[in-house]
């Protein structure tokens, strides 16, 4: 991976515990929809994160959840508060958009791995990408969604693009879909085989879908995450 130096262009709260980071290169970079990079918080303590800006962005998006005070993830918050610039590296992961497939897509996060979603569908957009784009987020309630018009938006301009938000503990007020992420795809889809399914979340889950998946009928060689390297 490459290093380089970022200028802090804003950090700002999307949710209570969710804070969206733009950092701005001073040298060209490049990366493919749905890599990370990694913030450098000293030589033996490099911290990654989902990208979600697309490549051609002028800025840098990052979507960091930070649950708890002096946190893994608030540590780095903080930095980026404190400092007009920091180091990282990029890019990395190999779970990124098939640059050359035309299957149709299956975009598939939990919580905050929505911004790995958002690089890949925002790139799609961009590509004017013909083919099905299927995108499910799955959260704990309706509190924790943001920028769903932004992404609503993103959906809209693709020919057959459907955008699916899942809360798991709904309220009354909820008028979107109710249950864990996968279940509403499994009731739309008659078999995944067809599909290159790009898939971000906890470690657990990603494994368990990743099995869910294979008995619906999706082929190993055509699902993407970067867990899988890890369980």
């Amino acid at each position: 991976m490459n290093r380089i130096r970022c200028q802090v262009a804003s950090v700002k709260p999307l949710t209570e515990t969710v804070f969206q980071v733009l950092l701005k290169p001073e040298t060209a970079v490049s990366y493919v929809a749905g890599q990370y990079l990694s913030v450098v918080m000293g030589e033996d303590d490099k911290r990654p994160f989902s990208i979600a800006s697309k490549p051609s962005d002028e800025l840098i998006e990052l979507q960091i959840g930070a649950f708890a005070a002096d946190s893994w993830a608030m540590q780095v918050i903080d930095r980026v508060k404190q400092n007009d610039s920091i180091e990282v590296e990029l890019p990395g992961g190999v779970a990124h958009l098939q640059e050359h497939s035309e299957r149709p897509i299956i975009l598939l996060a939990g919580g905050t791995g929505f911004s790995y979603i958002k690089s890949i569908l925002a790139e799609l957009a961009e590509r004017h990408y013909t083919k099905p784009v299927l995108v499910y987020w799955g959260l704990r309630d309706a509190g924790a969604c943001y920028q769903l018009e932004q992404t609503q938006a993103l959906v809209d301009q693709l020919p057959q693009g459907q955008f699916n938000v899942v809360v798991e503990n709904a309220d009354s007020d909820w008028q979107g879909r109710v249950g864990r992420v996968h279940e509403p795809l499994l009731s739309d889809v008659v078999s995944l085989e067809p599909y290159d399914i790009y898939m971000a979340g906890r470690f657990d889950m990603v494994g368990y879908l990743r099995d869910e998946f294979i008995k619906h009928g999706a082929l190993t060689e055509h699902m993407y995450a970067d867990a899988f390297a890890f369980i």
